[in-house]
């Protein structure tokens, strides 16, 4: 940033407001973020919905969040098929879950067995749940 304009002269205006918003944007990169629980189907047509978490996913980031979305994670060296490694992914998710401040429920598309089973757990802890629609908006649980 130069601090004179374009004939040369000082112009500390314009300089001191480009450098308040450098600072602003650098702080809002540092900023706290919230960690977010993304529940959403994963069963079924597994492409359509890991494409969905992906959406879901990048909404809360696009809202300030970070989100924790333990299906687009596990899935990847753990087996969904075998009965006993899907339920320990599903209760690390309900440990990970623990340290988040909300659980996003993306209902939209049906509730999963395994989603049920997130959202009990989440309601047993009395942890704040938060329901989305398709297209992300808000709606009653």
């Amino acid at each position: 940033m130069n601090r004179l304009n374009n004939e040369g002269y000082p112009d500390p205006t314009p300089y001191e407001a480009f450098r308040a918003m450098e600072q602003e944007e650098r702080s809002a990169k540092r900023a706290f973020r919230p960690i977010v629980y993304i529940c959403s189907p994963y069963a079924g047509d597994i492409e359509a919905n890991v494409e969905r978490a992906r959406l879901y996913s990048r909404f809360a980031v696009d809202s300030g969040y970070i989100p924790l979305t333990v299906h687009l994670l596990y899935p990847q060296f753990m087996y969904d098929d075998d009965p006993a490694e899907r339920e320990l992914a599903l209760r690390f998710g309900n440990i990970l879950m623990g340290k988040c401040t909300e659980v996003w429920v993306f209902a939209a598309h049906g509730i999963s067995d395994g989603m049920a089973s997130e959202i009990a757990y989440a309601r047993r802890k009395g942890y704040l749940l938060r329901y989305f629609d398709a297209e992300c908006r808000e709606v009653q649980g």
